[in-house]
């Protein structure tokens, strides 16, 4: 637990540069509304809302309550100490992330994108990529490698049909929009991808009975598992990640939406710490939180879980930046 936390002290409130070493950025740790919650500050109760209303007073960099999408940057430092960077998710709240935290840890382009699902917390903010693309008025440039299901695909080709590429109609002007190269991945534990260098293995897992989202193992020195958006792990998927399968991760990212009861598309935070017990990866945090949850305050209760159960668990907060040997 001491080196977890001194990991968190060190990676709060400022940039660190370690050119010879992978990172984890956290763009967003917060559910599909975002945080503070716009009805707690359009009709606040009495008293007001002690997660959402700091946030009129205090700036989103000084405030862990303050919660954007679920969306994590990976920064992987290769062998020869190039830098590639892998963006997991791009949600409605993505144009905020690139202006506060890729200019905080100077993260100057994206190399691929991953995405979990196709709900509008994960791909809404995919026209603000040519924010971080080369300009070109002609769109010649390279596009981006972006991973996903083909239902996500799909999808998309629906919600974004002039992001998918088509041959011009003559006559049709070009216009200046994201270029991104779609490629296809299985929802199959057993057919991994690589993304800039780096193995991904997919993990389905259950967003509802319904519906199948993506969470991805990644990394050799250290196994991270990120899993965004779950109700339940099925038991194929909890086997590639738990420590009595195919071997102990040594961070788990994993959804807890509310504090209390259940939730028919996600984990709530009695479900969260079942299920890492049961997984019981080195050490876990925790993303997709609502106003419910209070970083400081329930950061408490969770260092004591954690040494009461040996397995270090924290609340992440959005601009955390972790170093990790990938």
């Amino acid at each position: 637990m001491e080196n977890h936390n001194s990991i968190l002290a060190e990676n709060g409130n400022g940039a660190v540069s370690e050119q010879g070493r992978s990172a984890l950025i956290f763009l967003g740790t917060g559910c599909s509304s975002a945080l503070p919650n716009t009805m707690c500050l359009l009709q606040p109760s009495d008293p007001p809302c002690q997660v959402c209303f700091p946030a009129l007073s205090i700036p989103p960099n000084l405030n862990p309550n303050y919660r954007c999408n679920t969306s994590l940057l990976i920064d992987h430092c290769e062998g020869d100490g190039k830098h590639s960077y892998i963006l997991i998710d791009v949600g409605k709240t993505f144009r905020e992330q690139i202006l506060r935290w890729f200019t905080f840890h100077k993260i100057p382009r994206v190399d691929s994108i991953i995405l979990t699902h196709e709900h509008a917390d994960a791909v809404l903010g995919l026209d603000d990529i040519r924010a971080v693309q080369p300009y070109s008025a002609t769109n010649d440039i390279d596009p981006t490698p972006i991973f996903l299901s083909q239902f996500a695909m799909e999808s998309i080709s629906t919600k974004f049909p002039y992001l998918v590429q088509k041959k011009l109609k003559e006559g049709q002007e070009v216009r200046r929009v994201a270029q991104l190269d779609w490629k296809i991945i299985e929802e199959d534990c057993d057919k991994p991808f690589v993304a800039s260098g780096l193995k991904f293995v997919p993990l389905p897992v259950m967003h509802g009975e319904d519906y199948v989202c993506l969470g991805f193992l990644f990394g050799e020195k250290c196994r991270v598992a990120y899993i965004s958006d779950v109700s339940r792990i099925p038991p194929t998927t909890e086997y590639v990640i738990s420590k009595s399968g195919a071997g102990q991760l040594d961070l788990l990212i994993l959804d807890t939406l509310y504090k209390d009861g259940c939730h028919n598309t996600h984990f709530c935070f009695p479900q969260t710490l079942e299920a890492v017990k049961r997984l019981c990866p080195k050490q876990a945090l925790l993303i997709g939180m609502t106003h419910e949850f209070d970083h400081h305050k329930d950061n408490e209760f969770l260092a004591e879980w954690s040494k009461r159960e040996g397995i270090p668990v924290q609340l992440s907060h959005d601009g955390l930046r972790i170093p990790i040997d990938l």
